[in-house]
């Protein structure tokens, strides 16, 4: 397992949402970003940013640097600035996604340190329903208020930088609170893990020359039973479909933020022949390139 990539920084403001590259905070529904990203999420990091997942409804299957968490809504999981993290969501997962700059956060946690365990915040996954009565009224004041989050994302009105600020320092407050019952963490085979990530780094490198499972099985050390087999373990999907996953992310990114054509995009994506890029493209997003490129313009617009 040589040549191994340093772990990617993904900005979302600059990757996903341009419009909000230099912003405080950004939101989004969790379906939104697993559309765009694809279910399985390799291992990345956000330098500079807190992030939480709060999944409503859903099953995801989360690897907190070396911690494995498999847990169903509604839940949420918290990562702090350069902690690596992946996870692979169910298809009907839904809920919101929240993407914070550091000092934000620390501001909160310098004003009252008993909202963090120690200087450095660990990374946390807690099950909301497992959790008793007492934090009944916690966990309803935290749904409110991503419900709130969201509505003023939409509205966009006067005073919506405001607004997303203190709507976000109250969510903050309460995910601090909660994280105190962070849940145990499964054991998870480190081989299969270290197989798995070198897969998706493969992947990273390679899914534009649409490399056959053999090459990336030979790129790795093990046979392509062992591959399918690590990454239905660790990702419930076959080792074939998170090559097309990245496939798709690439299309989506490139409809989205740049003005090349589908037949442009089906080249620059390693296509042969663009009826079956299109064909390809359909199957997963049940819809053309240029209808999704169409809606998303619509989206944003």
């Amino acid at each position: 397992m040589k040549d191994r990539q340093p772990i990617p920084n993904i900005n979302i403001g600059q990757v996903y949402d341009q419009r909000y590259s230099d912003a405080e905070v950004h939101y989004d529904r969790l379906g939104n970003l697993a559309g765009f990203f694809g279910r399985n999420m390799p291992v990345h990091r956000h330098d500079r940013f807190f992030q939480v997942h709060y999944v409503k409804t859903g099953t995801v299957r989360v690897y907190l640097d070396d911690q494995q968490y498999v847990e169903s809504g509604p839940m949420f999981f918290l990562t702090p600035p350069t902690v690596p993290h992946s996870f692979v969501t169910e298809a009907d997962a839904d809920g919101h996604v929240l993407t914070v700059r550091q000092q934000l956060v620390w501001q909160l946690i310098e004003s009252d340190a008993a909202l963090a365990p120690g200087p450095q915040l660990p990374a946390a996954c807690v099950a909301l329903a497992h959790l008793g009565p007492e934090f009944s009224g916690e966990i309803a004041r935290l749904e409110r208020l991503f419900d709130e989050l969201a509505c003023e994302i939409e509205a966009d009105q006067p005073g919506r930088a405001a607004a997303l600020e203190y709507l976000t320092r109250l969510i903050m407050i309460s995910l601090l609170r909660l994280c105190a019952n962070s849940l145990a963490a499964r054991p998870a085979r480190h081989e299969d893990l270290k197989i798995f990530h070198r897969f998706n780094e493969l992947i990273e490198v390679h899914y534009r020359q649409h490399w056959p499972l053999s090459s990336y099985a030979c790129g790795i050390g093990v046979t392509e039973a062992r591959l399918n087999d690590v990454c239905r373990r660790i990702a419930d999907l076959p080792s074939k479909r998170l090559i097309q996953e990245r496939l798709m992310q690439e299309a989506r990114r490139l409809l989205l933020y740049t003005g090349s054509s589908a037949n442009e995009i089906c080249f620059a994506l390693g296509f042969k022949d663009p009826a079956y890029f299109s064909r390809f493209f359909q199957r997963y997003a049940q819809m053309t390139p240029g209808e999704y490129r169409q809606r998303q313009a619509g989206l944003k617009g």
